[in-house]
């Protein structure tokens, strides 16, 4: 079974950030990186468990919850991630989006 330690780990910290970011931090932009992580790991897992169907996108629930949002994401993410490849690529977009975010 692969540890997916390392993604949870770092879309934790993310999260933690998030709730910790005053407001205005978040309109500038890291919501917005959040919610584009969010996205982008929930489309990543749709396509692991399904390739065939046409993945789904993550509604946007507001700046106060996407670190939920990014949290659930990952999770859901790394339960069908089959290799370190795939777990690499995922904890380097929650490491750039949070770069990105500047929190």
């Amino acid at each position: 079974m692969l540890d997916t330690t390392p993604l949870t780990r770092a879309v934790d910290h993310f999260a933690d950030r998030l709730r910790a970011a005053p407001q205005s931090r978040l309109q500038r932009c890291a919501a917005a990186e959040a919610l584009g992580l969010a996205r982008e790991l929930a489309r990543r897992a749709q396509l692991l468990e399904d390739p065939s169907a046409e993945p789904r996108e993550m509604p946007d629930a507001g700046m106060f919850a996407v670190a939920d949002q990014i949290t659930v994401a990952a999770h859901d993410l790394a339960l069908v991630l089959r290799d370190e490849k795939e777990l690499a690529e995922a904890v380097a977009l929650a490491e750039e989006a949070l770069k990105r975010a500047g929190i």
